[in-house]
This record gives C-alpha cells, structure tokens and sequence, in this order.
C-alpha cells in the first residue's frame, strides 16, 4: 500500500488549522467573561470606598484615608488580609456545605450580570427571557446561604439560614409580578427590548413614570433581596452575632462579603434597565455624537457614554441604598414577613392586574 505523503502532509495541516480556530475562537469566547468580570470586581470596590465615605459624612467622622488616596485601595487591602488568614472549620459541622455555601452565593450572582446591557449591544448573553433569568438565579443564593447556616452547626448560623431562605421566598414573588408588569408593557423579557422600547419617548417614556407603583415595589423588594438594613434580619449582630456568617473566617467570609455587593450592584443595574430607560438619556447629549459624526447607538464613543450613562443611574440608586442604611432602624422578623405578604404581594399583584387590563383595552 502506497502513502502519499502530500495528503498526510495537507490533512496534517487541516487539523492544525481546524485547532489553530478553536484555540482562537475559545479566546475571543473568554475575553468578553473576563472583561465583565474585572469591571463587577472594579465596581464591587468602589461601592465599598462609597459606603465608608458616605457613612462617614452621615456619622460625621473621618472615613478611609491612609491605605491609597482618600483610601480607595482599604477594600483592596481588607481582601488581601482575608486571603490569607486562616481558614477556620467548626469541629462537628458538615465540612462539605459549609465549603460550598459561599461560592453557590457568589457563583448564582455573577451568572445575572450575564443578561445585564450595560450599552447598545454591549451585554454577554441577549435573551428572549433575560429578566426572568435573572429571577430564576438569583433564587439559587438563599439555598446556598442555607446550607452555610446548616453546615455550621451552630443555632445562631442555622437561624439566619432559615431566616434568609424566609425572606427570600417573602420578597421573590412581589419582585417578580413587577417584572412581568414591566415585560407586560414592552411585550418583551429581554432587556436590551425593555431598555428600547424606553427609549421610544425619551426621559418620559421611562417605565419609572408609567409604573410608579412597581418601582417603588421593586425598590424595597430590591433591598430585601440584597439583604441591606433595614431588611437585615439573616444577620442581625444584637439577634444572631453574625447571621450564618457566625463560624466563617478567611477567604470565605470574604465571599459572603463580596456576594452581598454583587447582590446590591445587580439589582441597582436592573432598576437602571427596568425603570430608568438603562443606557438612553434623551437630553442634549444627543447632539454630541451627531457633532462629531458618531452614531448615538454605534461606535465607541456612543458606547462608552452609554457605559457611563448607565453606570452614573446605577450609583444613584446605590446612594439611596447606602443612604437607607444609616437611616431607617432595622425592623423584626415578624414585621418583615408581614411587610412582604400582607402589603407588597397584594399591592404588587394589583399593579400587574392594572397593567394587563391596560395592555388589553389599548389593543
């Protein structure tokens, strides 16, 4: 039997290249990931820097200002040092949930940025039901704070698991009638739609004037969920220590830390996309792409003010979040549960029966 050596020496080549395009194509796959993942990283520590400078000015003390100018690099120092202490077990707590509570927190929040368009275009994963994805992960994070309060072994741990999974479930439903009220009115669950279909009639157009209600509903819901003051009950130091972060240490308290501001970022970005018209600002801003020849929906220059646009309604929502802390006292669990099912779930459901009855009569 005779070998050609030219074809061995051409399919030789054609694998090569056929691997050539996947190492690249897995390249440009990972690049977008790893962008979005150093910008949430980048915002988590500046929202750290802005709650101790803001709480700083509502307390009327110094914050941060020795590690980095005005102290933006404390956030960076305090995750170094919880790095590398020590990584403390409890003796008689199940070891396998309590190691994987705090990444199922963290992992199922990262996953919801994946649907978030921080600009024309410019989001990971477009989908017809992005919104309710969102909603379906962002359910996933109590379990995990679950089984970190179970797998401690320790009452107070277990109560402010039991307490998250209570307040979850308490807060997920309202949230989620005020998102299909939304998608209702833009007959979409995609979030580059909702955002565009806002877009159609300016700052008027926003879904903040034709659904006050929700909003408000949202915002609250929005808080709870993140489970900030006053709606921190999973964690309440004079109750509980520390909540089911009680018998953690190390790096592993350091998630629970960092989940708790990824939490509070990805909501303030859904209140940018729902209500807030997400990255269009119909304002003389319009005149400057079309001055320099730039599309206001293409190019760099449309994308990064877009960015900014969408960054600048996110930190306002977390100046009312962070504000909110140092402003109202934290309420009992009994409170809690009663504001969510006896006020906000019929209020909610009202508002969603309101809009279809609207939807209905305009067709």
């Amino acid at each position: 039997m005779i070998i050609d050596t030219t074809e061995v020496q051409a399919i030789n080549s054609f694998s090569r290249s056929e691997s050539f395009k996947e190492a690249i194509g897995l390249i440009w796959t990972l690049v977008p990931i790893f962008t979005l993942v150093s910008g949430i990283t980048i915002g988590v520590l500046v929202i750290v820097w802005l709650e101790r400078e803001i709480s700083a000015g509502i307390q009327q003390r110094i914050g941060p200002e020795y590690a980095g100018p005005l102290g933006i690099l404390q956030a960076l120092a305090d995750g170094t040092k919880l790095l590398f202490k020590e990584d403390i077990l409890p003796s008689r707590g199940d070891i396998r949930l309590f190691s994987i509570g705090p990444s199922i927190a963290v992992i199922s929040i990262l996953l919801s940025y994946s649907v978030i368009p921080f600009s024309y275009g410019l989001v990971l994963a477009d989908l017809g039901i992005g919104v309710f994805l969102w909603i379906a992960i962002s359910s996933i994070a109590p379990i995990g704070l679950l089984m970190s309060g179970y797998g401690s072994n320790n009452k107070y741990s277990f109560s402010g698991g039991l307490r998250a999974a209570a307040q979850s479930i308490s807060y997920e439903i309202p949230l989620t009638l005020c998102v299909l009220s939304i998608s209702l009115l833009s007959n979409s669950s995609s979030t580059i739609d909702i955002v565009e279909v806002q877009s159609k009639y300016g700052i008027l157009g926003w879904n903040l004037w034709r659904q006050p209600i929700g909003f408000i509903v949202f915002l609250i819901s929005s808080l709870a969920e993140c489970e900030r003051l006053p709606f921190d009950l999973p964690e309440a130091e004079e109750e509980l220590v520390a909540g089911y972060q009680t018998e953690y240490s190390g790096i592993k308290f350091g998630l629970f830390y960092v989940a708790s501001y990824l939490n509070l970022l990805v909501s303030s970005l859904f209140v940018t996309v729902l209500y807030l018209g997400g990255w269009n600002l119909s304002i003389p801003y319009t005149f400057i792409p079309e001055l320099f020849g730039i599309s206001q929906t293409g190019g760099v220059f449309g994308t990064t003010i877009g960015i900014l646009i969408t960054l600048a309604k996110t930190y306002l929502f977390l100046f009312i979040s962070i504000a909110t802390r140092w402003t109202l006292p934290r309420m009992r669990m009994d409170q809690l549960l009663n504001l969510g099912w006896k006020f906000l779930l019929p209020i909610s459901l009202g508002n969603l029966l309101l809009t279809t009855s609207f939807q209905l009569l305009s067709l």
